[in-house]
């Protein structure tokens, strides 16, 4: 069998290849150290891969249609959305994505990014280096509510470190679960009492546009939301309306509709009170090598029979 790596994984190229040739001995293996979404160079890169690995480009059926040998797909992600699983599932073509391997490095970036926003760390560092004093004196996290709409891994994650930093844990969550120290409620609950609302859903017809104008409306004028999930889960117009209004007191956002580099007209990109990241919650270098060991065994684990992580 042929295995392409369709874009860089965050690892060097021969490190890649040594873990994907002790996964899969028997197999070709080619790793594309490059970047593209262009249909047509795709096409022409994975034509003939019977085993693909994607991260999170754009991968639509018109490109997997001419893609006639394929029989295997392991995400390089946690998310999957990029992908039309729908013509996987239609065609026999087995999928696997990576959960987990950034469970740490999102949640890391979710506080980084909140107590920046809090502390206005950006601002004083330009102070001081300005020979100026403090720019503003914020909040402490200590004592705040701190609600989370999805208790997957990574939520589970920004709850254990919510809760040492002393805040109540309220969340929302699709599967019922008790978690000491966790009070579970509705989403629209969540919305209204939080003094921080941070998301971690997949995004699917279920999700996009679930963090609407009128649920953006039920938030604390000091609140704060944080998106680390998928861009499409929040009305991006609506926020940067509340923000630019006053109507809540600042936004961490890594993810916007597309994948960047964002457009310069987005209107989060010019909205008050925002820290914003290009994608990069899921990119720690030890959650780079934690990625390529999972799909080191994802891969294994296909051609033994029984792929694990399987989506379809």
């Amino acid at each position: 069998m042929r295995i392409v790596v369709a874009d860089p994984l965050g690892i060097p190229s021969s490190e890649l290849e040594n873990k994907l040739r002790s996964a899969a001995p028997q197999c070709e293996i080619t790793c594309f150290d490059t970047r593209t979404e262009d249909p047509s160079e795709l096409i022409k890169r994975c034509k003939e891969a019977e085993i693909l690995v994607i991260s999170n480009i754009r991968f639509r059926d018109d490109v997997l249609r001419e893609c006639t040998k394929l029989k295997y797909i392991c995400v390089a992600f946690t998310g999957y959305d990029h992908l039309d699983t729908e013509y996987c599932r239609n065609n026999g073509i087995t999928v696997s994505n990576c959960a987990g391997y950034s469970t740490s490095a999102v949640a890391d970036l979710v506080f980084g990014m909140l107590i920046s926003l809090y502390r206005d760390i950006r601002g004083n560092d330009d102070a001081a280096r300005s020979g100026k004093t403090k720019t503003c004196v914020g909040p402490e996290l200590e004592g705040k509510t701190f609600g989370i709409i999805g208790l997957g891994a990574i939520g589970s994650r920004v709850a254990s470190i919510a809760k040492a930093f002393g805040c109540r844990v309220i969340a929302a969550s699709r599967t019922p679960k008790q978690i000491e120290g966790i009070e579970f409620t509705d989403l629209d609950t969540v919305m209204r009492e939080s003094d921080i609302v941070s998301l971690h859903l997949p995004c699917n017809d279920t999700t996009k546009g679930l963090i609407s104008k009128d649920r953006i409306a039920m938030m604390k004028p000091d609140s704060v939301l944080i998106n680390t999930a998928r861009g499409p889960i929040v009305d991006s117009t609506a926020l940067a309306d509340a923000l630019n209004s006053g109507a809540i007191a600042g936004a961490c956002i890594d993810v916007l509709e597309n994948e960047p580099p964002f457009s310069e007209s987005h209107p989060l990109l010019n909205a008050r009170n925002t820290i914003i990241t290009p994608h990069i919650a899921f990119a720690s270098k030890q959650a780079m090598y934690k990625r390529a060991d999972i799909v080191a065994s994802n891969i294994s684990g296909f051609l033994a029979g029984n792929a694990p992580n399987r989506i379809c």
